[in-house]
C-alpha cells in the first residue's frame, strides 16, 4: 500500500482522531473511508450530469 503525506490544521486532525477513536478505527481507515465516499458521490454526480445532458441533447434532436 502506498503512503501519502498530507498537511492539515491540528484542530482538524484532532477531530479526525476523536471520530476514529469513537469508531474503534485507525486514522488511516477513517480517511480512506471518507475518500471512498467522496469518490462514490462524485461518480454519482457525474452520472446525473451525463443523464441530464443526454436528456437535453435528446430534446434538441427531436
Amino acid at each position: 500500500m502506498a503512503r501519502v503525506l498530507i498537511s492539515m490544521p491540528e484542530e482538524f486532525l484532532d477531530r479526525i482522531d476523536k471520530v476514529a477513536e469513537g469508531e474503534n478505527r485507525s486514522r488511516s481507515e477513517l480517511i480512506r473511508e471518507a475518500l471512498r465516499t467522496y469518490i462514490y458521490k462524485q461518480r454519482i454526480r457525474e452520472s446525473k450530469d451525463a443523464l441530464q445532458n443526454a436528456s437535453i441533447l435528446d430534446a434538441l434532436l427531436e
